[in-house]
């Protein structure tokens, strides 16, 4: 096969892969926050992110979210500015914000759970690359969060059945 300069298309190339917005982040929940209500985020990010072609993974442990949301720029950017927004969250560290062709790592996911009981190694891996300074003091209080104890300690009302 050819592409439209007459040059033969390598077999194992993207050619047909999507623009891809990708939008990774770490954050704090807020007080309140507990398996319960992350349960509710995810519920409705299956219903609304199909819709919307975004797919991803939401990792929660120790009172911290993590993820990684991909999916048409337009859609991936209107996202991103409502997690902003979104009050069962603060300290929202932006880990990775970048469109490219590229084929979708979480094909099949509206949007998952990924329990995680210890984030640390992610967390201390982006305050060693951070550059800003508000980014670098929200992911030590993060990391400060996570040496603090489990959910259930920092959060009373967060107790799971």
């Amino acid at each position: 096969m050819y592409d439209e300069f007459g040059f033969p298309r390598d077999a194992d190339s993207d050619y047909a892969a999507p623009i891809l917005a990708t939008f990774v982040y770490c954050s704090r929940a807020a007080e309140g926050v507990d398996a319960a209500v992350v349960e509710r985020i995810i519920e409705w990010s299956k219903s609304s992110n199909a819709a919307r072609e975004i797919t991803g993974v939401l990792v929660f442990g120790s009172g911290v979210f993590f993820q990684w949301i991909e999916g048409p720029p337009g859609q991936v950017e209107k996202l991103a500015a409502s997690l902003h927004g979104d009050p069962r969250h603060h300290d929202i560290v932006t880990l990775e914000q970048s469109v490219e062709k590229r084929a979708r790592l979480y094909p099949n996911w509206e949007m998952e759970l990924v329990s995680a009981d210890d984030i640390r190694a992610v967390l201390h891996e982006a305050l060693e690359s951070a550059e800003d300074e508000n980014n670098i003091e929200a992911l030590k209080r993060i990391l400060a969060q996570l040496d603090a104890g489990p959910l259930e300690t920092l959060h009373p009302s967060a107790k799971t059945q």
